[in-house]
């Protein structure tokens, strides 16, 4: 059907269609059709809106994706045509079903994904599909070369390359503002990709990015590299491991991290950015995604295996994960308490401690530091100054202010402070609800917005004492958030009331 364009100015890859004309052409809302410019020899499928009152009749609104590949003006004439369903779709249905998937089939699908052909809702298919029907060993390496293969990648004349990741799930885990800097220091190579937070108060993408802009292309990423030993971007903006962040994306509204997807995820990007050696940091604890010492362990054979199956030497840390590492949660308390780490501050001990051991591994599975010494060699390029320079350099060739102190990052000018009802000793942090509050304060993307741990676990506090600190940068936020906090109560202090029928549990 010939129709005139009326351009769109709307961020997805769809076109609206009057819903006359969509009963002509035989499509309803959702289905695809193929946009064809028979004078440019040019097309493109879009999924289809159909409306009765915004669109009239014989013309077709072309949004904004559909228009960057055709580069069309208003009042042109284009021919819509519907578009059969792509053959991945039939593959999604056969996961759902619990079956198998083969390289091929995962290779389609994610090379749907990276093209768009298939839109939002079918790739939550997809990944429901892949939580509900766990992945084996084979589909996690089908998954994981095809996320590398239908994006860029890097390449390094010089090794060995050295990455490192954490499986989220424990609020604070500002590490890699720490460790980045370390490796680098040490003169070993770090091209750093990271996520946005999924479940969490603020991913190492958002934490950077209060630092440097973070959104780089691959050449670019690879000439820092180069340049400063080491950088820490957002993945999503490199079209490095594309699929991975719309993958990430839909995840999003369900908080799930599907375990083959999660590993696909985490090695795709190391494998794509040429990586050579990998730390793994695992928390294990009551409060996080793995919760036991054995679930763990599995976990971490997981990584290994897929890193042998990549030719990737792979190392996994089980680290402690039943409270916070550090005391800050949220974008600008973590960058302040990291920059203040790398400035020669000897508190908090978590952080401290936790950046060293990751940092240590890479050291000695590179051959910088000998078996068992990682640790320390990592400690003297920190109180050296070393580690702080390179995070300087890092952040100037990023384009941020290599100048720029901890003092000078400031939590959200909104504040509550949460204090001790009774007198006695912190028996439970919890981490969910930790995480629950930073986020519903704002975190992370305000970046004020958090939360400061002024006691963990196993303090002694007295009534009256602050137990945590709540920010944000909008006050409606804070008052959501108090709400929210004295519903979770994510600290309990030994002596308070645990139970009351009906509940009534609260907090002043």
């Amino acid at each position: 059907m010939k129709l005139t364009v009326k351009l769109l100015d709307i961020g997805s890859r769809d076109v609206m269609l009057h819903r006359n004309d969509a009963r002509n052409i035989g499509v309803m809302q959702g289905d695809r059709v193929q946009v064809l410019v028979e004078a440019r020899g040019s097309s493109s499928s879009a999924f289809v809106d159909t409306t009765a009152t915004l669109i009239s009749q014989g013309t077709v609104g072309i949004y904004r994706e559909v228009n960057e590949r055709l580069g069309l003006n208003d009042g042109e004439t284009v021919e819509v045509r519907e578009s059969g369903r792509p053959t991945s779709l039939e593959y999604i249905r056969k996961k759902m079903d619990g079956e198998r998937l083969s390289k091929d089939e995962t290779t389609a699908i994610i090379r749907d994904v990276v093209n768009d052909t298939i839109s939002p809702a079918e790739l939550t298919a997809y990944i429901t599909a892949s939580y509900i029907h766990e992945l084996n060993s084979d589909e996690v390496e089908y998954l994981t070369r095809a996320i590398v293969e239908t994006g860029d990648q890097l390449t390094f004349h010089t090794h060995p390359i050295v990455d490192k990741h954490s499986i989220g799930g424990v609020p604070g885990n500002k590490i890699s503002l720490i460790v980045v800097p370390i490796i680098a220091a040490s003169g070993l190579k770090i091209p750093k990709t990271s996520s946005r937070a999924i479940t969490g108060a603020g991913g190492t993408a958002d934490l950077m990015e209060v630092l440097a802009p973070v959104e780089f292309s691959a050449e670019e990423v690879q000439t820092m590299t180069l340049k400063v030993g080491g950088a820490i971007v957002w993945g999503g903006a490199t079209n490095i491991a594309p699929a991975d962040d719309r993958i990430i994306l839909q995840e999003y509204p369900f908080k799930i991290d599907a375990r083959g997807q999660m590993l696909a995820s985490v090695m795709a990007k190391k494998y794509a950015v040429g990586a050579d050696l990998v730390v793994i940091d695992i928390p294990v604890g009551q409060g996080a995604k793995v919760t036991t010492m054995q679930e763990g362990r599995k976990l971490a054979r997981e990584f290994i295996d897929l890193g042998d199956r990549l030719n990737m030497q792979v190392e996994c840390a089980l680290t402690y994960g039943d409270a916070p590492v550090g005391r800050g949660i949220g974008p600008n308390l973590e960058v302040r308490e990291a920059l203040r780490v790398l400035e020669g501050s000897t508190a908090p001990g978590s952080l401290i401690q936790k950046s060293l051991a990751i940092a240590g591994i890479a050291l000695e599975m590179s051959g910088k530091a000998g078996k068992g010494q990682g640790a320390q060699v990592a400690a003297d390029l920190l109180q050296s100054g070393k580690a702080l320079e390179k995070m300087r350099q890092i952040i100037e060739v990023q384009g941020g202010n290599s100048a720029v102190k901890s003092d000078d990052i400031v939590p959200g000018q909104n504040e509550f402070i949460v204090r001790a009802p009774v007198t006695g000793y912190i028996i439970e942090l919890n981490n969910k609800s930790l995480i629950s509050l930073a986020r519903t304060a704002g975190a992370p993307h305000d970046t004020g917005a958090g939360l400061l741990l002024h006691a963990k676990k196993g303090e002694r506090v007295k009534a009256g004492d602050p137990l945590f600190t709540m920010y944000a940068d909008r006050p409606w936020r804070l008052q959501k958030a108090i709400e929210e906090g004295r519903r979770l109560m994510p600290i309990l202090v030994e002596g308070m009331l645990l139970d009351r029928i009906p509940d009534s549990k609260k907090w002043e």
